[in-house]
């Protein structure tokens, strides 16, 4: 996997776990709906440490841009809020995906990614994953309302308006600025 990132151009700083296999995912596609399996093994590993290190530190000084999937607020939220503190304050750009309806409902996680919201500039997730936040807000089921909302959350750095990007399978895409 390093080695083909790298020869597409991609740098990589991966956390290596010597005593944990790479983690797997199978993809199930049936007509136009898919669903995954995923086996996490050593993604559950990673460490803040390794984000700390000279080469972590190095390349999220470089970047301009962070994306995280929100299934990585399981596994180190504290590296989610450096990543995310180092964008505010440097004003650089920060995208999260919300990732399931799982971690807005269970407790431990929805308080990791609300604490995360503020840092976010762009916020991607599914019509169901949105319905799923606005109802744990009190907002409703209109989308509209709740992507509203949500682009009005808090946010950490001022100087850039949040977009917050719904999609919704084969029907239009909600945009909120």
């Amino acid at each position: 996997l390093a080695d083909a990132a790298k020869t597409d151009g991609v740098k990589v700083n991966y956390c290596v776990d010597p005593e944990a296999a790479t983690g797997t995912c199978a993809v199930l596609v049936n007509g136009g709906e898919r669903s995954l399996c995923a086996n996490l093994a050593a993604a559950n590993n990673y460490k803040l440490e390794h984000l700390q290190a000279a080469e972590g530190q190095s390349l999220m000084q470089a970047a301009q841009v962070y994306y995280s999937s929100g299934f990585f607020l399981t596994v180190s939220p504290e590296s989610m809020q450096l990543v995310g503190q180092h964008a505010a304050d440097n004003n650089k750009i920060y995208c999260m995906n919300l990732a399931a309806p799982f971690l807005i409902d269970v407790d431990v996680f929805y308080g990791r990614m609300t604490a995360m919201i503020p840092f976010c500039d762009f916020i991607f997730c599914n019509e169901s994953e949105a319905a799923c936040f606005g109802k744990k807000n009190g907002w409703g089921d209109d989308l509209k309302v709740v992507a509203t909302k949500l682009a009005a959350w808090e946010k950490t750095n001022s100087k850039r308006q949040r977009c917050v990007v719904f999609t919704q399978g084969s029907e239009s895409t909600l945009v909120a600025f």
